[in-house]
């Protein structure tokens, strides 16, 4: 008898493996199901000029040899309420990635590269072995295929209650992240005070929470790939609120830090965990949510500022009035400043704790999380991907075309594959093993991926470095111009709700054309270097609002866009250790910023201002060179 029967329903269902048999009113027939509008639209236009989608290879081929009788007139239109009505449509869309064999078969090419024919499938090129001095690539059609079904099932389906509610979820691992980013940022003039070091010294608090941030993005991303997303997303935030309520009980600096660092265990894991899973459940033409799902990013950070303003600066040591340590002096409060009338932080602390400890019974005890189809169904578990289609249809209130034979019909019987049941030690030393280079080398299956994989990894580590610069310490910065707590809170709060709109404002430019997803994240990471040089040309604290402001807006479309972009160029198999390797390298960077304002700032305190635009600079080139733009494209 399986665990989870021993336990609540509310919990039981969260470990439950789907099955088929469980939603069989959802299942209608093909040829009764309402196809999505684009579909139809496609397929009445292939009508007019007589060709089906598998007609694109043939056309391919007839145009090489100056034939045009395929055009036109000589095929009947297919039906898309049919199973080769929908076997024509994968047909087509992977004859046009270029893969001319057949759609079922898998193919293996031992050549040093992909053949020219297939450059354009290199995304689905998920495995590389190298043998001496040749490769052998493996392109996995079977997958390739049964993904386009589900997206197409997905797709006909639209948008709907589950969606909606996982938007919210997933949102939750954005706001986190940001949420506690922030939170570090706004205790740090406090801890300088109580526990009696200086404020460039405290800046190692930041270095503490992302050496915890850089390893939980680097273990959670690959084991999402090699364990499932739902674990990490059930885990995650728990983590996180454990963590962040105990910081509030710190009795020294170095208790203080070593608590911030586990907190960034659990709070790491979100960002690569969470686009993807979101991205694997999000029908084609609300690809758009993606980036709309970044909103939570700055939200994180305005709730934080908003508390902080509201219980820091009234329950704190304020500069004016101490300025020693408790800790220092020996003395006690009121005389000095200690535990008992600076307890602002702490309480700022313990209510983030709180927030986020919520935002995980939400996850796992009021929403019920399906594991990710695409998951399964790489891992060979199609049948439990297809009851996850089917649970998706109850949820949301509709119905679904898709079964384990229509499946299998249009997109081939798994023979062959390896489905043998494992015993537990087995599972282990199998899912030990896949945290292996095995999983980064189809990232650079070909130079196209290859190179976006690598600019794409570049960016995110500038970005990680230059980001904290200035936001982990943007307290201080603001401080230096005032010397009125209250007023260094206030318009910390402000910047924060003027950076809000810029998410929406990316996520209605990432669809226009000749804009896109490159051109909005990369205009908005140019004029982000721009302002910071420009912050730091004057000390008045209104010329500091303003600019500190402009900054925030435009990061918030920069990461809203990369946020985005990064899930959508990696395929299924490998997306959560690419994102997850792009996650920690924005980590490694964190944490080096810490090194570079605690230690270039003694020379002049605006050169971690200076480091964090020319960074951001950097990035906008890289941004430019990146070769593949996914607006309008299908992910797998």
């Amino acid at each position: 008898m399986p665990f989870h029967s021993f336990l609540p329903h509310f919990l039981a269902r969260q470990f439950k493996t789907p099955s088929t048999a469980d939603r069989p009113e959802v299942v209608i027939p093909l040829e009764h199901a309402q196809r999505h509008h684009s579909v139809v639209e496609k397929a009445e236009k292939d009508g007019e000029k007589g060709l089906t989608p598998g007609d694109l290879e043939k056309r391919e081929s007839s145009d090489d040899n100056g034939s045009d009788d395929v055009r036109r007139g000589s095929v009947a239109a297919y039906d898309i309420h049919t199973i080769e009505g929908l076997r024509s449509e994968i047909d087509g869309d992977i004859t046009a990635f270029g893969l001319n064999n057949s759609a079922y078969d898998r193919m293996s090419l031992s050549t040093g590269s992909p053949p020219i024919s297939c450059i354009s499938c290199i995304p689905y090129l998920y495995w590389a072995n190298a043998i001496g001095n040749s490769v052998t690539w493996l392109i996995d059609i079977w997958f390739v295929g049964k993904s386009k079904i589900i997206n197409k099932a997905i797709q006909d389906m639209g948008m709907g209650r589950y969606q909606w509610e996982l938007f919210v979820l997933c949102g939750f691992g954005w706001f986190a992240d940001n949420f506690w980013l922030q939170g570090v940022a706004l205790t740090l003039p406090q801890l300088s005070l109580e526990f009696g070091y200086s404020s460039t010294h405290t800046r190692f608090t930041t270095f503490a929470l992302f050496i915890g941030l850089c390893l939980g993005a680097s273990f959670w991303g690959t084991a999402s790939d090699v364990l499932g997303r739902r674990l990490a997303f059930n885990t995650t935030l728990f983590i996180g609120a454990l963590f962040g309520t105990a910081v509030g009980g710190g009795n020294t600096w170095i208790a203080v830090c070593a608590l911030f660092s586990c907190l960034g265990l659990g709070i790491g894991g979100n960002l690569p965990v969470d686009g993807a899973l979101f991205l694997e459940f999000l029908p084609f033409a609300s690809g758009n949510l993606l980036t709309l799902l970044s909103i939570w990013w700055p939200v994180g950070s305005l709730v934080a500022s908003m508390i902080a303003w509201g219980l820091i600066p009234n329950y704190a040591c304020n500069f004016d009035d101490y300025t020693s340590s408790c800790r220092l002096t020996g003395g006690s409060p009121p005389t000095c400043c200690g535990k008992s009338n600076n307890m602002g932080w702490r309480y700022f602390t313990y209510t983030l704790g709180a927030i986020t400890f919520m935002q995980w019974i939400l996850r796992f005890i009021v929403f019920q999380m399906y594991e990710s189809p695409k998951f399964l169904l790489s891992r060979g578990r199609q049948n439990e991907a297809v009851a996850v289609v089917q649970g998706l249809a109850y949820k949301n209130k509709t119905q679904t075309w898709l079964t384990e034979e229509v499946l299998n019909e249009v997109g081939g019987y798994p023979e062959g594959r390896n489905d043998t049941k494992l015993s537990a030690f087995e599972v282990v030393r199998r899912s030990a093993g896949k945290f292996s280079t095995q999983r980064i080398n189809p990232l650079f299956a070909h130079w196209k991926l290859g190179l976006t994989t690598g600019l794409l990894w570049f960016c995110w580590f500038c970005i990680g470095m230059g980001y904290p610069l200035f936001n982990a310490f943007i307290v201080q910065y603001l401080g230096g111009g005032s010397s009125d707590t209250y007023i260094t809170y206030r318009n910390y709060a402000i910047t924060n709700v003027v950076g809000v709109p810029g998410s929406l404002l990316a996520y209605y430019t990432v669809n226009i054309k000749y804009i896109g997803r490159k051109g909005t994240m990369a205009v908005g990471t140019l004029i982000t270097g721009i302002f910071l040089f420009i912050f730091t040309t004057s000390t008045n604290s209104d010329f500091q609002l303003a600019f500190s402001s402009l900054v925030t807006f435009f990061q918030n479309i920069m990461y809203g866009v990369l946020y985005a972009y990064t899930p959508e160029v990696f395929p299924a198999p490998n997306r959560g250790t690419g994102t997850g390797i792009a996650s920690m390298l924005n980590r490694v960077g964190g944490f080096c910023a810490p090194l570079i304002a605690i230690y270039a700032a003694d020379a002049d305190p605006k050169v971690p201002i200076y480091v964090s635009g020319a960074l951001m600079l950097a990035s906008f080139v890289a941004m430019c060179a990146l070769p593949l733009e996914t607006r309008g494209k299908q992910t797998l």
